[in-house]
């Protein structure tokens, strides 16, 4: 089987050429059969760096990298405690993979982000965007009601596993053996690092 899960989460990246936090950090996962000792397992948020990342630089008391966050102005946020709590006050947000502009491919997190949110919410008549900030409407905690989408395809229906499982290897190594970056040693593909 082929599967892919996606969730919504909490409000915390912005839409590309705004600063407000609307979307969850909505990770997408996928996972396929192969050859090799390991499955391709592919599991990211859809902003340049997951939430528990930053909650990690806070304790390392390491700044968050400038690339990451911006306040309501459009400022980069790297003080990494702060930033926490800002996310909690929806004064600051972490970017979309491509960062703050359409040029980098902002629009292309910003486009993977709205896609889970609505596979999460639309499909269960569920919670989204600010609905998931964990308070009711008198302002008093709640829970998160956060959406889930769960898929898995039945790749026999399609072509036989053996030839499926060939592909997905081929491509696998094809990627893992193709030229490297001056000063790399590795290319990796999604799920090698787990074994």
């Amino acid at each position: 089987m082929i599967g892919l899960t996606f969730t919504n989460a909490r409000p915390s990246i912005c839409p590309t050429n705004g600063v407000s936090p609307l979307l969850g950090t909505n990770p997408i996962c996928f996972g396929a059969p192969t050859n090799l000792p390991y499955p391709f397992l592919y599991d990211a948020a859809t902003s340049i760096s997951q939430r528990g990342k930053i909650e990690q630089y806070a304790r390392e008391e390491k700044d968050t990298p400038s690339e990451w966050a911006i306040n309501l102005k459009g400022e980069p946020q790297t003080d990494t405690s702060k930033l926490l709590k800002d996310l909690i006050d929806q004064t600051a947000s972490l970017l979309p993979i491509g960062g703050t502009d359409e040029i980098s491919g902002s629009h292309k997190g910003y486009g993977l982000g709205t896609m889970v949110e609505i596979l999460c919410a639309a499909l269960q008549q569920g919670s989204y965007l600010n609905m998931l900030l964990g308070r009711d409407a008198d302002g008093k905690a709640a829970p998160y009601n956060l959406g889930h989408f769960f898929m898995a395809i039945n790749i026999d229906f399609f072509t036989e596993i053996e030839s499926f499982k060939a592909i997905t290897t081929d491509i696998c190594m094809q990627l893992q053996n193709s030229q490297l970056f001056p000063g790399k040693d590795r290319i990796y593909v999604a799920g090698e690092k787990r074994i």
